[in-house]
């Protein structure tokens, strides 16, 4: 199991990334267990969601719908809408 400061520091670079790259994002919903993170590209709704176990799981909504992933997925946000 990560340590739950691990898990926050990989929820910050995720939103400092997110920042440098313009992208429009906002915290959805801060649980007891997980902090999900709306964002919003040219056609398709994110959702990232870092659970204090330090998975992350992440849903595509849009011409990609139905994709489920895992933390591999944050790098492909990038790659394709990152300045």
């Amino acid at each position: 199991m990560c340590e739950p400061v691990n898990t926050l520091q990989k929820l910050l670079d995720f939103l400092s990334g997110l920042d440098d790259r313009r992208i429009f994002h906002r915290l959805s919903r801060v649980r007891r267990e997980a902090i999900m993170v709306e964002i919003a590209v040219p056609g398709e709704r994110w959702e990232a969601e870092f659970f204090a176990d330090g998975h992350v799981e992440v849903e595509v909504f849009g011409p990609s719908q139905g994709v489920v992933g895992g933390e591999e997925y944050l790098q492909r946000l990038y790659e394709e809408f990152g300045d």
